[in-house]
């Protein structure tokens, strides 16, 4: 038996409506055309925000305003005068790659940060013994006198 949940995944795997996750961990998008059962293919991103977004645009050109949107304030509004899948498929697709552009570069941005903080490469520089006793050093110094 499935477990009684009909073989859907639960909502924790799927962050944003409209999105999968490839096995490789790749981020698709696509959307069912209205009164019909073919779905237009919207793209591939390396993270669920991209796939999500241009996931947005496609819904908002083909339902409107009243369009359940994962990012409400965050809709891109372009003059795309043509409806065809095709039209709605390139522009979704250049907001989906426009986001994945940003994430990956911050991404980037941040990875170098890190690694220029810890250089893995640098020689690690020696200790310096402090000029004031220490507790542990004041009590081998006081062991070390007595035994003289």
């Amino acid at each position: 038996m499935d477990g009684g949940d009909g073989g859907r995944r639960r909502r924790s795997e799927k962050p944003y409506k409209g999105i999968r996750m490839r096995k490789w961990g790749k981020w698709v998008a696509e959307i069912r055309e209205p009164n019909k059962r073919s779905r237009i293919w919207l793209g591939s991103y390396s993270t669920p925000v991209a796939a999500a977004r241009a996931y947005d645009t496609a819904v908002y050109y083909l339902r409107g305003p009243t369009a359940k949107l994962n990012f409400p304030g965050e809709i891109s509004l372009g003059g795309l005068k043509d409806l065809s899948a095709a039209s709605i498929r390139e522009k979704a697709a250049e907001v989906g790659a426009r986001v994945d552009a940003l994430h990956t570069q911050k991404r980037v941005l941040l990875h170098q940060q890190i690694h220029d903080e810890i250089d893995l490469n640098k020689n690690p520089e020696p200790e310096i013994e402090p000029d004031f006793p220490t507790a542990a050093s004041a009590s081998l110094s006081a062991t070390s006198n007595t035994s003289l």
